[in-house]
């Protein structure tokens, strides 16, 4: 252990007393980080400057005419890339274009053809025609450069294709919201529509009744319009008759009118005249009550009396006639109210003639009574007197009657019957008017109804393919109300037609979620630019270094193997230290955990040390065979650059034994966060890849030296080696 130290501050003397050493150690401390950091900066944003990345293009579109609109897709493209700096567009003909590619001067040129916006058109009829875009390409200049001009051409196709497919689409949902806005407005009529074919579905079978039985009433209706019309000519006939009966009886009434106007004073003066002959009967009854009896003048007495008596019935018997004749008289109207009134009238006027008579019978018997009772006879006259008072009193009330009932009742009937006759003729004449329509109507209707008969049996005829249509049109609004909600529908056509349009220009938009977010393709970079620096730092060491003290024969071999190794793994310290630092305090470069990631770096630089360290201490200038071709495996396998999966098979074999995988995904940990459960592998890995190599130098340097020493002596026999 003390001779391990003694030669290890032996080294740390002789570079600082030494200023040629001390520069040359200065060097190999810095190169490394030079290294890395040259590579970080120059890969920090390759992708930002392909604004300096010349491409040509071309437009050789002459537009075309589309439903009337002159349209030059060509033109449009050329003035979105003007304001486009994604590339460094060059805008030119087309042999300029191609002689600058065919030198290099262009990376690629895009030429847009004659007939680009004419294809682009062609999406409106039956057969349309994509447009196409000519890309040449010169990929002798670099091996990036078609990559990054394929993108661009990519750029410029989708771009065009998103730009054409939202101008379509947007046309097509405008028609779309437009037809949604109709069917809304229509939907109570096509929702009423509906009801109505499920109606006429579910009615079928009355409706082939009804038609069925509408035959047959439209058979019996043309018979009775034929039947109708053959009875026209009675009808005329009847009404004519009715005219006809109607003025006669006008004229009847008129009559009877003027006849009982002429009969009303005569009943008059007759019932008049009845009355006073009852009252002067009563009168000569009183005064014969009064006087003593005397035959001569009770026989005149009688007689006057019978004959005023034979008077009043003469005069009664002519009222019954003339309320006779008044009955006779409207006997022919059967609706004249005051044929019961007549009646009464007469059957009264004859009780009072019986009245009358029987009075002039009891006058007549005075003269027998007068010879058999004086007592008889005043009794007589007392009876005879009230059947005269009584008398008067029925003549008196009869007349009253006549005068108030009688009289104006038939007056008024007559009037009612004449007015009701009058608007009997107007009706008939009204009647006789229309006739003439009627028969225009009946021959209108005959015509219509025989056409109709036929309308009918033709619908009975096409019934069947009726029905049938019927019933399957109800199937599919059926099918397609349980498939499709109309509102639904209707909603979805009427969206936004700008929205819909962008939609479907990207209808996928990326919701990135970055898990650990790194700044920039630099910061990517710097694990494997710093792991490799390290490595280019350790093998900077063994190239310029001596892994061998001057005075061998005094130390061990092990000793000679641990002191050399602390002078390299300080050196190789102080190269990580400045690798690391300046990767965060000078390049910026964004680490999450930079105490982490400079510790990780200290770790792996000890373990590469302790890698390449061991095979030039083992085996001398083979050993740094062994490591430069570990540098380039590593480089190569260890997936610095491009993911595993995408290496050639030997790679992804060796790839799980290289200590540049871990030692990368180390200092990626820290870069973009650390997983300690994947980060505690790695470091695991590397402790006993460290762990190793320590100890096969430690007990097999002894032994190879020997080995290397003789093949050593042997290639410096041949002048080519040192």
């Amino acid at each position: 252990m003390r001779n391990i130290r003694n030669i290890f501050i032996k080294d740390v003397k002789s570079i600082s007393t030494n200023w040629v050493a001390a520069i040359l150690i200065g060097g190999l401390i810095f190169l490394p980080s030079l290294y890395a950091w040259l590579n970080i900066l120059a890969s920090w944003d390759p992708y930002g400057q392909t604004g300096q990345f010349p491409i040509g293009i071309v437009n050789e579109d002459v537009g075309a005419s589309i439903r009337g609109e002159n349209i030059n897709a060509g033109d449009e493209l050329v003035q979105t890339l003007k304001s486009n700096h994604d590339m460094n567009w060059q805008f030119t003909n087309r042999d300029e274009a191609m002689e600058k590619v065919e030198y290099g001067d262009y990376f690629a040129v895009i030429i847009i053809p004659k007939n680009f916006t004419e294809r682009l058109g062609s999406v409106i009829l039956e057969v349309p025609q994509k447009a196409n875009v000519d890309y040449y390409v010169n990929e002798k200049i670099n091996s990036i450069a078609p990559k990054i001009s394929d993108t661009g051409v990519s750029l410029i196709v989708d771009q065009m294709s998103n730009e054409f497919a939202a101008i379509v689409n947007g046309t097509i949902f405008d028609v779309f919201n437009k037809l949604g806005i109709e069917i809304e407005a229509d939907l109570p009529d096509i929702q009423k529509f509906e009801r109505y074919v499920f109606e006429i579905e579910q009615k079928l079978p009355d409706i082939h009744q009804s038609l069925n039985a509408s035959l047959s009433d439209a058979a019996s209706a043309q018979k009775i319009t034929q039947r109708a019309q053959g009875s026209l000519s009675n009808v005329k006939k009847l009404t004519d008759d009715g005219l006809s009966t109607i003025a006669n009886t006008t004229d009847f009434l008129t009559k009877a009118e003027s006849g009982f106007n002429e009969l009303v004073p005569q009943i008059n003066r007759d019932l008049q005249k009845v009355q006073d002959i009852a009252q002067q009967a009563n009168t000569l009854l009183t005064k014969l009550k009064l006087v003593k009896v005397d035959t001569s003048d009770l026989e005149n007495t009688q007689k006057k009396l019978d004959q005023q008596m034979t008077n009043a019935i003469s005069t009664v018997d002519t009222i019954i006639e003339s309320l006779t004749d008044l009955k006779q008289m409207n006997a022919q109207n059967t609706d004249f109210q005051s044929k019961g009134k007549l009646d009464d009238a007469i059957q009264k006027t004859t009780a009072l003639k019986g009245t009358l008579q029987e009075a002039q019978t009891n006058a007549r018997n005075i003269n027998k009574l007068v010879l058999s009772k004086e007592t008889q006879l005043k009794d007589s006259i007392t009876d005879l007197q009230k059947i005269a008072e009584n008398t008067s009193v029925q003549i008196d009330s009869f007349i009253n009657e006549y005068k108030n009932t009688i009289e104006p009742t038939v007056l008024s009937e007559i009037k009612k019957v004449k007015q009701m006759l009058t608007e009997a003729k107007g009706i008939m004449n009204g009647i006789q008017t229309v006739l003439p329509e009627v028969d225009r109507i009946l021959t209108s209707t005959s015509s219509h109804v025989n056409d109709g008969k036929e309308l009918i049996e033709t619908v009975l005829n096409e019934y069947p393919y009726i029905s049938n249509k019927v019933t399957e049109l109800a199937k599919r609004i059926r099918s397609f109300q349980s498939e499709i909600n109309i509102n639904d529908l209707i909603q979805l056509l009427q969206n936004n037609p700008s929205a819909e349009s962008e939609f479907l220009k990207q209808p996928i938009e990326l919701n990135e979620h970055k898990l650990f977010p790194i700044e920039n393709y630099g910061t990517s970079m710097t694990p494997f630019y710093s792991v490799l620096a390290i490595w280019v730092g350790c093998l900077l060491l063994i190239s310029l270094l001596s892994v061998n003290v001057h005075q061998v024969d005094l130390y061990h071999a092990r000793e000679i193997y641990f002191g050399k190794l602390l002078t390299f793994g300080t050196i190789g310290i102080m190269q990580t230290l400045i690798v690391t630092v300046g990767d965060i305090a000078l390049l910026g470069v964004k680490v999450q955990e930079p105490f982490w990631f400079i510790l990780f770096g200290l770790f792996i630089s000890s373990v590469f040390i302790s890698i390449v360290y061991t095979f030039v201490s083992v085996f001398g200038d083979i050993g740094k065979a062994f490591s430069i071709i570990m540098l380039v495996l590593q480089i190569a396998g260890s997936g610095g650059t491009y993911p595993v999966q995408l290496l050639p098979e030997f790679f992804q074999w060796i790839n799980p034994a290289l200590p540049f995988t871990y030692a990368i995904d180390l200092m990626r940990e820290a870069v973009g966060g650390i997983i300690w459960r994947k980060a505690g592998l790695d470091i695991l890995f590397l402790s006993c890849v460290g762990i190793l190599f320590l100890l096969f130098g430690a007990f097999l340097k002894e032994k190879s030296n020997k080995k290397t020493n003789e093949l050593l002596e042997k290639s410096r026999q041949s002048g080519l080696f040192h």
